[in-house]
């Protein structure tokens, strides 16, 4: 059974989170609500997150100050963050929301449509990465389960397999980042470590095939 994504809300006011829940409860994905920024930055500490829904104005730490805390944190610098704000101060006000790392600046009231496909595409993004990650994980410790040994030249055929097909969902996920206007440095950065890995792997693979030369501490690294 495939995990549900979670989806952080946050809001001081429990009338709005109310309203995200409703709005969003046809993803049919987990939605965990913060009612402040200290309470968002607690469940970030335990839990992953496919996107942050995150309201600009709120007392004591508004959202301007935990998205830079979340930014900071090496766990939760790539989680996508969409704010919330029902104010406009203009081009500026809008610019420090980018600054401040969110990747969409939404102003209520929304279009519960346009919210929920923009959540959507982040939620897709996140369950594709956490399928190849997973992938590449196990392709890993396969390799390197045969390190030091020589695996059977009837197994290498099906890892190549299995390598490929993961470095083909990898190629498309990154091209969809491409071509997401809200995808942002964050996920692109990420799609691009995880090829990384994979072009690592590929490398430990073919250095196995019968004939070639053992590969190398930085062929076979993350």
């Amino acid at each position: 059974m495939v995990q549900k994504a979670k989806i952080l809300l946050v809001d001081d006011r429990p009338e709005n989170l109310l309203a995200l829940e409703a709005i969003l409860s046809a993803l049919d994905q987990t939605l965990v609500r913060a009612s402040s920024g200290e309470d968002a930055l607690k469940a970030l500490l335990t839990d992953d997150f496919a996107v942050i829904l995150l309201d600009v104005q709120m007392p004591g730490m508004d959202g301007f100050e935990t998205a830079a805390h979340i930014k900071r944190r090496e766990r939760t610098r790539d989680i996508p963050i969409i704010f919330l704000t029902a104010i406009n101060h203009g081009p500026h006000h809008t610019f420090r929301g980018y600054a401040a790392g969110a990747v969409d600046y939404i102003s209520k009231p929304f279009d519960p449509w346009v919210l929920r496909a923009k959540v959507s595409v982040f939620v897709d993004l996140y369950e594709k990465n956490m399928k190849l990650r997973e992938q590449a994980t196990l392709l890993r410790r396969e390799l390197d389960g045969g390190a030091g040994d020589a695996v059977p030249g009837s197994l290498l055929p099906e890892l190549s397999a299995r390598l490929a097909a993961v470095e083909e969902q990898a190629e498309a996920l990154t091209k969809e980042l491409e071509e997401s206007a809200g995808a942002g440095a964050a996920a692109m950065s990420t799609a691009g470590h995880l090829e990384r890995k994979l072009a690592a792997l590929r490398r430990a693979l073919d250095a196995l095939e019968p004939g070639a030369a053992a590969p190398t501490p930085e062929a076979a690294g993350n």
